[in-house]
């Protein structure tokens, strides 16, 4: 539940911080969380396997709490709702394809990068 409410948090303030940087003609903030989270998410699965029992409890706070309040699925398919929606409606498309093909690419990035830190057992 706290990482879930420092998830959440972290995704509010990114998303006012990239608002008020990149503007609204792209909901950046949900795209950056995602891609973020996507990497983050890939490197602690593999950081934390095998890391002995209290490495459930660090995977629970972190991936479950931090990265599930950080990236929401509802989140994005609201941005391409309002996106299909609005003078923008062809950016809607390329903006849900691009999260999903650099989200699996920062996934599998995120898990090489933590097998070569990962030190061997």
């Amino acid at each position: 539940m706290c990482g879930g409410a420092l998830g959440a948090g972290g995704r509010f303030w990114l998303g006012g911080a990239l608002l008020r940087r990149l503007g609204e003609g792209i909901p950046w903030g949900t795209l950056a969380a995602n891609l973020i989270g996507s990497f983050a998410i890939g490197f602690l699965a593999i950081w934390l396997e095998g890391r002995g029992p209290h490495a459930l409890y660090w995977r629970a706070f972190l991936i479950v709490g931090v990265l599930g309040g950080l990236t929401t699925y509802s989140s994005l398919m609201l941005d391409c709702l309002l996106l299909a929606r609005s003078p923008r409606s062809v950016i809607a498309l390329a903006y849900l394809g691009a999260t999903l093909v650099f989200g699996l690419l920062l996934v599998w990035l995120g898990t090489r990068a933590a097998h070569m830190l990962r030190a061997p057992f």
